[in-house]
């Protein structure tokens, strides 16, 4: 395997458990709940985070995407009990997408166009670490801050928190 794969996919592992902590923190009882009338619903951005990585994969799967070919029908919101499955799936799809790629196909230029003019473009891999994962982390962040608005205790997710300590005896 690419050796920068196996890097990445130990990540995703290691992501992965720290996202189930934050979803499983998602209160079943209020999925339309939002901070400011801009924001998303907890219920769309915690789906949102369950679905990240797998969604980019399919995204990334293809050499280009013509963005004005893509029909967004507005954000789903799964119940939270599905929100587990939905991580272990989309987890489970970047997995299998990551795990198939090698040195050609993940330096290979990636692009987003609308119609006929291009957006961006860059190596496949810069938008594995962008947009599967740094996109991923600021959203699950988002997350936490929304659980915080709700009095909801934040589970650790790299260290400790003001609520839960890993490391305390």
């Amino acid at each position: 395997m690419y050796p920068p794969i196996e890097s990445l996919l130990a990540e995703l592992t290691m992501e992965a458990a720290a996202t189930r902590r934050v979803l499983d923190r998602v209160p079943a009882d209020r999925p339309g709940w939002r901070p400011h009338p801009k924001s998303l619903t907890i219920g769309e951005l915690a789906t949102h985070v369950a679905t990240i990585p797998g969604n980019i994969a399919k995204l990334l799967g293809s050499d280009e995407v013509d963005m004005a070919a893509m029909k967004f029908e507005g954000w789903v919101v799964r119940p939270a009990e599905e929100l587990p499955g939905a991580l272990d799936e989309s987890v489970s799809a970047a997995r299998a997408w990551l795990s198939g790629l090698d040195a050609t196909s993940a330096h290979a230029t990636w692009r987003a166009h609308r119609g006929g003019k291009e957006l961006f473009s860059a190596p496949r891999l810069g938008f594995v670490r962008s947009l599967m994962f740094n996109h991923w982390y600021h959203h699950r962040g988002q997350l936490t801050v929304y659980l915080r608005e709700l009095d909801i205790p934040l589970p650790s997710v790299y260290g400790p928190t003001a609520d839960e300590n890993p490391f305390a005896a």
